[in-house]
């Protein structure tokens, strides 16, 4: 049996929506740091809805904290 590995071509998205972004940082003379992301729009969605869930999450217990005190 031979393993053969096909790797996909960086050129070809593999969403047809998909969202590229490429970043450089610079901190100072000798510290560069360089990203890249992609996203699609339903990972966008998705990203949404949990940040809501947690900020909703993080509001009852920080509520829930302030009524145990008094």
């Amino acid at each position: 049996m031979s393993d053969v590995q096909e790797e996909a071509s960086p050129a070809v998205p593999s969403h047809p929506e998909e969202i590229k972004s490429v970043f450089d940082l610079r901190l100072g003379k000798h510290v560069t740091l360089q990203g890249s992301a992609r996203i699609t729009p339903a990972g966008v969605i998705s990203a949404g809805i949990a940040v809501a869930v947690m900020t909703l999450a993080m509001g009852y217990l920080a509520s829930s904290t302030m009524r145990r005190r008094q």
